[in-house]
This record gives structure tokens, sequence and C-alpha cells, in this order.
């Protein structure tokens, strides 16, 4: 893992934390071992065929919680790396990562009172319900062009409040230390942003894709459809009701984005792709309305909306990338102007021009835009010599009109020619006017104009990410460790012996004479713990317990459900499947 490390970009690095093995208890273990029974016994009927090949495939096992490492090295067999991060990190990240072929592992894992289910990103989910389907090319090769597409879509700034509110409430409830009031306060924070969304962003539409197809997705007949989303991968109690009729069962199409989803409550309706080659034909339908294929004023409006940071590209190669702040248009509808506020950066290739980054456009940007007077040719495709017939030579004054009836007159400093076009032209004592409106004054400084007429692309976030800086405030959070009081040492102690006597290698006699004592102290000591009973259940199945101590731990378990009926179904679920080895 260390490889897959150093081979990420600088600004990915941050998001990666140590996954710090011993800091899983043995409760922990337990809760691993208890939820991967129950999802492969589940879905090695229901789930699609890659599913439990996948997860041998990938370095998962139902024992134990797996080593991220580990994964890492089974995944590069198929093309895949994993790195452990922390928690909720931004979505444009995320989607970064996957585009990179890398398997982002959230590496916390739920609590015993979220056995079944749980909102937060954890390590039962990172791995064991996505990585296993990654072993199929087409589903493999789907999430990468997802990633792809995603990674140019236009985030509002709601979308980022929204991520921020959502982690920090993710934040605040995994760390002991916080109070109830702390938790309510963040929740209405988190409610307050969802409830004012200003419009459905191109980023909430891509989110709503991979919600119906990665997190949520169903393959094969519509009559009799496979899982592979891993939202149900991950949660046997969503994957058990998502194959009832009462679910609505609809053909994947673009219109999946119509509809709308909430991480706490049953999916009402799923979609079934016929195929994985099905999600790759919706992904390009999606594609070709994102402002990233369409260009254009429609891009622009699209980067205009969002109050975030995006990329204008032009037509000879040129990236703008800032927050949009207005633009102009002729009769035609055509773009003569753009304005963005600061910071901006200028790029070609997706790499900044030197000193045209941040610092130096600290302030913003603008540029008059289309055909210039005196000039025949495009402007998406001048040559220095184009530049010398309209007299644009260092340490010449210009005066150039365009087509759009804005003037420039000023004192030629440079010009910056890529790939035999020109870009960029910088003046001095400059000033732009369109008609009586000031675009730009001499006194505000040097005035870098950019060469162009179309706009073929606008998508989401800097062309040069890593020279842009961060969009988005983040600092990897690690939770403390919690203090254990001496009963839950003790309680933890207990489950790390009765795994020890499972997986002993002693003959049945000597196991029967500890678990004999192990049944004695539950029943003493830790009665109300659930899952202990079940592991000791079926430690008496697998060495062949007299029926009396069978039925003993039956009767507890019993109670448990009577004393708390909120846990009676996983109880259920333990006891059906504890003679199973």
């Amino acid at each position: 893992m260390k490889n897959t490390i150093e081979s990420l970009p600088d600004h990915l690095r941050k998001y990666v934390v140590e996954q710090n093995y011993s800091r899983y208890t043995s409760e922990d273990q337990a809760v691993w071992r208890y939820i991967m029974k129950q999802l492969k016994s589940y879905l090695k009927i229901h789930a699609h065929s890659a599913y439990l090949d996948g997860l041998e495939k990938t370095g998962i096992t139902s024992e134990k919680i797996p080593e991220i490492s580990e994964m890492d090295k089974k995944l590069k067999e198929f093309g895949w790396s994993a790195i452990p991060i922390s928690g909720f990190i931004p979505p444009a990240a995320f989607m970064e990562f996957q585009s990179l072929g890398i398997l982002p592992i959230a590496s916390d894992i739920r609590t015993i009172d979220h056995i079944h289910y749980t909102p937060a990103p954890d390590i039962v989910h990172e791995s064991a319900g996505h990585a296993p389907i990654l072993i199929d090319p087409a589903f493999s090769e789907y999430l990468r062009s997802y990633a792809s597409v995603a990674k140019k879509a236009i985030f509002s700034c709601e979308d980022l409040e929204l991520y921020v509110a959502i982690r920090d409430l993710s934040d605040i409830k995994e760390n002991p230390n916080s109070t109830d009031a702390e938790i309510l306060e963040q929740e209405k924070r988190l409610q307050a942003i969802s409830e004012n969304m200003r419009y459905k962003s191109e980023a909430a539409l891509l989110a709503r894709m991979n919600w119906w197809t990665a997190e949520y997705g169903l393959i094969g007949p519509l009559s009799k459809p496979k899982i592979f989303g891993a939202g149900l991968l991950s949660s046997i109690g969503e994957a058990r009701s998502c194959l009832k009729s009462d679910v609505e069962k609809i053909p994947l199409t673009l219109k999946c984005i119509d509809f709308a989803y909430d991480i706490t409550e049953k999916q009402p309706q799923l979609f079934v792709a016929e195929t994985f080659t099905t999600l790759k034909d919706v992904l390009e339908d999606l594609a070709n309305t994102m402002a990233f294929r369409k260009g254009g004023v429609f891009g622009l409006e699209k980067a205009k909306e969002s109050k975030t940071e995006n990329t204008v590209q032009l037509g000879n190669g040129l990236q703008i990338s800032g927050v949009l702040d207005s633009f102009q248009l002729n009769a035609e509808n055509e773009p003569t102007f753009i304005k963005f506020s600061g910071p901006v950066q200028l790029c070609f290739k997706d790499s900044q021009l030197e000193n045209h980054g941040t610092a130096y456009h600290a302030q913003g940007y603008s540029t008059p835009l289309g055909p210039i007077k005196g000039l025949s040719k495009n402007t998406d495709s001048l040559t220095a010599e184009d530049l010398e017939s309209v007299g644009i030579k260092n340490g010449k004054e210009v005066n150039l009109e365009f087509e759009s009836g804005i003037t420039l007159k000023g004192t030629v400093l440079s010009s910056l020619i890529h790939d035999q076009k020109a870009i960029l032209v910088s003046f001095e004592n400059c000033s732009v006017k369109n008609k009586d409106e000031v675009l730009f004054d001499p006194s505000w400084g040097i005035f870098d104009m950019a060469f162009g007429e179309s706009i073929p692309s606008v998508y989401g976030g800097p062309a040069d990410r890593k020279a842009y800086g961060d969009t988005v405030d983040f600092e990897a959070k690690i939770i403390p460790n919690r203090q254990l009081s001496t009963e839950e040492k003790n309680l933890h102690q207990f489950y790390l012996d009765v795994r020890s006597l499972r997986e002993d290698s002693a003959n049945n006699d000597v196991k029967l004479n500890r678990l004999n004592q192990f049944v004695s102290d539950f029943k003493e000591s830790y009665r109300g713990h659930w899952l202990l009973g079940i592991e000791l259940l079926e430690i008496a199945y697998l060495v062949a317990a007299p029926e009396n101590m069978i039925k003993n731990i039956l009767s507890d378990l019993e109670q448990i459900k009577e004393d708390d009926p909120g846990m009676a179904l996983y109880i259920e679920d333990g006891i059906r499947l504890a003679n199973e080895h």
C-alpha cells in the first residue's frame, strides 16, 4: 500500500489515514463476523455471481476485519488499489480516487447498536460492499467511467455546505466526548441546509445515479433481479427487503435521476440494469446533458448558477478556473465577455501557466471573447503571425475592436503561444470598454487577454487542482480512542476469550469444559450481550455440546429478546445460522 500512497497526487494524500488495526476491539471483530456470516448466507443466492468469488479474491474473509494493505495487494490483480481514508471526504476527491482506480475505504466500523445499517461510511460498506464486484471487468470499467464523469460535474455552493454538514455530523457522532446537545445542533444544521437547496446541480444528479446503481443497483431480469449495489451488499436488512414485491422494480434509464433518495429510509423503488453495459449506456446519456460536454452559453449558465469554482475551456485550449461572476452575450447569443471573481488560475492541458496562478489573479480575471475586426481567422486558432498582422508586438501600443463592439487600447508586454496557437497576450496601460461601460481600467494593473471564440467545455473544479489549492476546507479527523471502563474492558476480554475458544485446535472434550464455564460466566455477568450468546451457541454446536447446554443458551437469548425487542430480529438471525459451519 506504500506504493499506492506514494503514487497519489499530492493534493489527495491528505485524505489518507492509517488504518490502525489495533483500534478494533474484540467486539468489533465479532460484529464484523456476524454481519459477514449473515450477508454471505443470503447473498450467495441473491447477489450478482461475482459477489462470493469477489470477497475471496479481494482479501475479505468472514472471520476478521480486513487489513486494507492486504486488500490493496489483492485488488492490484484487477487493476485497482485501496487506501484507508478519513470517513467522509469531499465528493470531488472521492471521485478522483476512483477515476485513478483507487478504492477509498473508511476504516471505522459500525457499532453493535447499528449492526444492520449505518449511513456513515464504514469498512463493512466500503470493503464488503464495493470491493467484491470490482472483479467483474464490465462493472469495474463502469465505476471508473462514472468517476471520470462525476469529477467533471458542477457542484453548487449548497452541495458543498451539505457535504461539510454531513461530515461534521458524522465526526461529532463518532467522537465519544460529544454531547446529545451538540449532536442535535448539527442535525438541525444539516436539515436546514437540506431544505434550502436552490436547485439540483449536476453533482446532485450524478449522486442520484450513483445511488441507484453502484449503491442500490439491481441487475438481471426485471422479474428476478440480483443485487450488486454496495449499500445493499453491506446491509442484511436492506438486502432482504429490497427484493420483496412491495419495492417497485424499474428498468434502469436516465429517468433514474428524477428520483430523489433518503439515506435514512427504506427505498420505495429500485432500478434494474439489464447488464453492466446498461450502466455505461445510461452514464453516457447523462454525460451528454452536462456542461463539460455541451459547453457554450449552457455551460456558462451552469457555472454562474453554481457560485463555486469551475473551469471554462476555450477553443484554443486555454482553461480559466475560478468562480464565474458574469458574462455578456451578443445578439446571436454568443459569449463576448466573461468575468471571474478571485482567486483564478489560467491553465493549458491541465497545467497552470507560469505566473498565472491564484496568487497573481487573486482579485479575479476577465477577458473579451469573439472575433476581432481586421482578423479573418477564428480567434481559437490564431498564430504568432496573425497577431503581428494586427500590430500585436511587444512594446507596441495597439487598438483592438471586437465584432461585439468591445474595444481595447494598451501597450503589448508579451504574448503566449502554445501548440502553435496564440492563447494569451498581456497589456500594460490598458483600458477595455463596451461602449460607456468600463470593463478594465489602466489603474487596475496588467491586463491578460485570452483569445477565443468557442467554449467547448465548462466543468467543475479547477483545471490544475494541485496548483489551485483546496476548494473545500478539509482536515483528516483523528477520533480519539474512547477510554474504556473496567466493565467494558472485561467485556472485550470475554469476547476475545470466546473467540480463542472457537479457534482453539484442542479436542472437543477440552473445549467443552471451557465452554461450560463460559456459559456460566455469560449468564452471570454478560447476559444482556446478545452477540456473545450467539457466539457461545455457535461453539456449542461446533463441539457437539449436550442438548441441555444448548437449550440453556437459547433460553438466555430468548430472555434477551423479551427484555429488548429491538434486538429480536438480530438474535433470531444469529440463532438461524449458529449451526452452519
